[in-house]
């Protein structure tokens, strides 16, 4: 509850959550949480990083706050309500959707004005916003390709939303629509952010998509370890690694004994082997033309080696 508000609760959210008087004046007395104005209070620890994303969250909570029952929270900031990632997004003003301009303009809040409201919409914690899958859709159909296409991936790595109900959000859209789908159609599937920009950076490039399959002899990475990921290429002969950078959330759970964990591809001995690496960095990402012209440059390397050329059939002679 606390992270969605932007770190900071109240006296009556912490009751909510289980927290008796005696525990919340504890906790304060010892330091663990500290008051930050009277009946809102705040984790010590979420105090000592405050990032642009809590920031924006704390307004967004301030302004559903100070607008009556008809304002929601949407776009952008209903996405970063549902705990979606959104980097690159632009976060300096709170996204609202209301069916009027109210009777003023409130500073750094960007009011949308649809009457009626629309369809999924929400109710959490008394605070209305709209639905993760109206949210994307909104972002997709306003914000750069990039971003958006990160925040779609993230939805669907979590299961908030799948690709039937992202469409359906799409076609309620009142404009924007034809750009949403065209972002919703670069949806790459990945499993973080760093993984989404790269296959993005892929697509628009007009670089072959990668295998499905990991590469041969690898195995999966560990952010915590500092393991790298990686993209297998078989047809290239060529691994593209990258930094696992801000994995996406996703539920664990643990399986039924009569649900048992699908068998991981076998490996294949006879199968193409890779003969070249990539390495891409975070910051290499921020620069799609440099990042497609190595990975190009690499293809190329393995080519030469291997002897495999692939020609273009649609190529004029």
């Amino acid at each position: 509850m606390a992270s969605i508000r932007g770190g900071v609760f109240t006296r009556a959210d912490a009751r909510a959550c289980g927290y008796p008087d005696a525990d919340i004046d504890s906790l304060l007395g010892s330091g663990s949480w500290r008051r930050i104005r009277r009946g809102t209070y705040a984790a010590q620890r979420s105090l000592r990083l405050v990032t642009d994303e809590i920031l924006h969250l704390r307004r967004v909570y301030a302004v559903l706050r100070a607008s009556g029952p008809g304002v929601y929270a949407s776009h952008q900031s209903a996405a970063a309500l549902h705990a979606l990632p959104v980097w690159g997004l632009d976060l300096s003003r709170v996204h609202v959707t209301a069916p009027d301009g109210g009777s003023g303009r409130l500073r750094g809040v960007h009011r949308h004005i649809r009457d009626p409201v629309g369809a999924d919409l929400q109710l959490w914690n008394k605070m209305h916003l709209v639905s993760p899958a109206r949210a994307i859709a909104e972002v997709a159909a306003s914000a750069p390709a990039a971003p958006a296409t990160v925040l779609a991936d993230a939805a669907l790595y979590a299961g908030l939303v799948d690709h039937r109900i992202l469409s359906q959000a799409v076609s309620r859209l009142d404009h924007g629509a034809k750009r949403a789908r065209r972002v919703l159609d670069q949806v790459t599937g990945a499993a973080s952010i760093a993984e989404s920009r790269l296959r993005f950076i892929l697509a628009n490039a007009g670089l072959p998509a990668p295998d499905p399959a990991p590469p041969p002899d690898t195995e999966p990475a560990d952010p915590d370890d500092g393991a790298v990921e990686a993209l297998w290429f078989p047809d290239e002969r060529t691994v593209v690694e990258f930094e696992p950078r801000f994995p996406f959330w996703c539920e664990e759970f643990e399986p039924a004994p009569e649900e048992p964990l699908p068998e991981p591809p076998a490996f294949d001995p006879d199968g193409p082997q890779p003969v070249e690496h990539c390495w891409i960095s975070w910051t290499d990402l921020d620069d799609p033309v440099t990042v497609a012209d190595r990975i190009r440059t690499t293809f190329t390397r393995a080519a030469r080696r291997t002897g495999i050329r692939h020609f273009d059939l649609a190529r004029v002679r």
